[in-house]
């Protein structure tokens, strides 16, 4: 299992210190979230030369790798156009993840609830295209389901993921989307258990049940929006000793793909840059603690 830290957090240090600060923190391995420099929210990968190769360089420098990159396009539509220049956006990310020998990229459905017909077709006419590139050139696509998204629940993207039958789909449990993922019940349990054999990625960071009552206050009351958080574990309210539990049964830690190789957790935490100097080992020692046992 690659233990990983998602640096979006740190992104603004630049290249090369945001690679050193994760190999201070102790980690192996960096989740590489988007970034404006190289797979930026929505817009074409950049990527240059230059930017590859300081990052090689500092790969080398502290002897960490690249467990997975996390790319959010606009691929479920509903908009054609847009959905075209993201299948575009995707190739290129493939050519970039190959080029610097990733095997796993993470994603979001990143579609729009008030139009979930749609965005399902679009999504199925966007992977018709990119299964073919993924499976040609050992990539795994890891899917996730999203607060505000055409599917925000784990067991329907589940299924979508299953529905592939393939070794290059799996399927990425995120924490801090739990209380979204059933309808505010935060039955981790049988979530997991229902992603089965095909959970190959956990983020973990934590997060407020949102369905209570005023949890979080939004106005103007009704507005089409949707709130979550991705804080420290024990700052909100998920249920992390059965999470731990759970994954401890499936020998999540001790899990291999036919692509990608091991499973892979990551520590998600977003929003408090200034914590990160404690939070950030706090949690590589608690993954260690609860799922290699160290």
């Amino acid at each position: 299992m690659k233990i990983a830290f998602d640096v979006d957090v740190i992104k603004e240090l630049g290249i090369t210190k945001m690679v050193h600060q994760v190999a201070d923190w102790g980690y192996q391995y960096i989740e590489q979230s988007p970034h404006p420099q190289i797979n930026p929210f929505y817009k074409h990968p950049k990527a240059s030369r230059e930017i590859i190769t300081e990052y090689k360089n500092a790969l080398r420098a502290t002897g960490l790798e690249i467990s997975s990159y996390i790319v959010v396009y606009r691929w479920s539509g509903p908009d054609e156009a847009r959905r075209q220049a993201a299948v575009r956006n995707w190739k290129r990310m493939i050519e970039i993840a190959v080029e610097t020998g990733v095997q796993v990229i993470n994603t979001e459905l990143s579609g729009n609830p008030n139009e979930p017909e749609i965005c399902e077709e679009m999504f199925y006419r966007s992977m018709e295209e990119l299964l073919p590139i993924v499976e040609r050139e050992g990539i795994r696509i890891e899917i996730q389901s999203h607060p505000w998204d055409f599917c925000e629940e784990n067991n329907e993207t589940a299924d979508l993921v299953k529905s592939f039958r393939s070794d290059n789909v799996k399927y990425l449990y995120s924490v801090p989307h739990t209380f979204f993922y059933d309808k505010g019940k935060g039955d981790v349990r049988s979530m997991l258990e229902y992603a089965g054999a095909d959970l190959s990625h956990v983020l973990i960071a934590d997060t407020m049940n949102h369905t209570k009552h005023c949890r979080y206050i939004v106005n103007p009351p009704g507005v089409d929006a949707v709130v979550h958080q991705h804080v420290g574990v024990g700052e909100g309210e998920v249920d992390f000793s059965t999470l731990f539990q759970t994954l401890r049964e499936m020998d999540f830690a001790n899990r291999t793909y036919p692509v990608g190789g091991e499973s892979i957790i990551a520590s998600s935490l977003f929003g408090y840059p200034e914590k990160m100097k404690y939070q950030a080992v706090e949690t590589r020692e608690l993954i260690e603690r609860e799922l290699l046992r160290k």
